[in-house]
């Protein structure tokens, strides 16, 4: 029978749905399959058949790839292609194995989602989301969810990422604010929500789309932390047009395939405050002379911006 196209939607125990003009079709990797699968590991190139082994303990398919399917009888299938991602959303995958961990594939953009209180924004996990979005060739949006939980005196989260040319969405999944100006964002695109957990992603996507049927769950009033609402990563498709692709919560993110030298032109506003400096290999860290520290002393650069660069930095080099 002759390959089907498909986006894979969702995964669970090693079951892959895959969204076709057929209908969707439950797909496994078969032993066979895998010896036979063809994988990209960069948007132009495949793994052979002998580098499939080195990923073992990450799953080759990720939630959003394009794959070719052989369709059996019924609404099973087995995944023979990968096609080519032009997108992605990657971490270092958690355990000792240096490995990627690819969350999201070909998507358009990603949806940061924090809130601005309960629990409090962490602006490294953030700015790691950025970079990371970046590197995968993601357009960067970020959500401050729970506006309506702002109170004076709170860090002026909007203000610190427009500055740095970001887009900011103001959000409340309460009152509803900014829910119209998100469900415009997110229209006939491909978009990946990413965040940590209690930060409302998914009350967002019920205040955009009433009847998703997404669970909520109340972040831990001993802890501070959000529980987790999304187990696993799933694709909806939205009645206005586009595919949204939910994870789960984020406690951490360790970046993958990012060198200490290109780190600094993955902060956009950095970018311009490069050259000059005296050496030429500058860590921008602790040299004199540095043309993105003399940025950061006049305000030019965002001192906690510059700060979540030199944490990353530092954690990069003791690689």
């Amino acid at each position: 029978m002759k390959p089907t196209e498909g986006i894979v939607i969702r995964e669970h125990r090693g079951v892959f749905d895959v969204e076709t003009r057929h209908g969707i079709f439950a797909c496994a990797l078969r032993s066979r399959m895998k010896k036979a699968l063809i994988y990209p590991e960069r948007d132009d190139q495949h793994h052979s058949v002998e580098q499939v082994g080195r990923i073992d303990a990450v799953n080759p398919v990720a939630i959003g790839d394009r794959v070719r399917v052989v369709e059996d009888q019924g609404e099973t299938g087995a995944i023979e292609e990968v096609l080519p991602r032009r997108s992605k959303l990657s971490r270092l995958a958690p355990g000792k194995r240096r490995m990627e961990q690819i969350m999201i594939a070909n998507a358009d953009h990603l949806v940061a989602v924090f809130s601005v209180r309960d629990p409090r924004p962490n602006q490294q996990l953030l700015d790691r989301l950025l970079v990371a979005a970046e590197a995968g060739n993601l357009a960067p949006v970020i959500c401050l969810n729970k506006i309506d939980l702002s109170k004076d005196g709170d860090p002026d989260i909007a203000a610190i990422y427009e500055r740095c040319g970001f887009r900011v969405i103001p959000a409340s999944a309460v009152t509803g604010e900014g829910v119209d100006l998100l469900k415009a964002t997110l229209r006939n695109r491909v978009s990946a929500i990413a965040g940590p957990s209690g930060a409302g992603k998914t009350s967002l996507l019920n205040a955009m789309q009433p009847g998703l049927g997404l669970r909520v769950r109340e972040v831990n009033r001993t802890t501070g932390r959000g529980r987790h609402t999304t187990t696993y990563l799933a694709a909806h498709r939205l009645d206005a047009g586009g595919l949204v692709i939910d994870s789960p919560g984020i406690r951490e993110f360790s970046l993958w395939d990012v060198s200490p030298r290109e780190l600094p032109e993955l902060f956009p506003e950095m970018r311009g405050h490069l050259a000059g400096c005296r050496f030429h290999d500058c860590t921008h860290v602790h040299e004199p002379d540095c043309t993105l520290r003399a940025a950061v002393a006049v305000g030019d650069v965002t001192r906690e911006r510059y700060d979540s660069y030199v944490a990353l930095r530092k954690e990069l080099d003791g690689r």
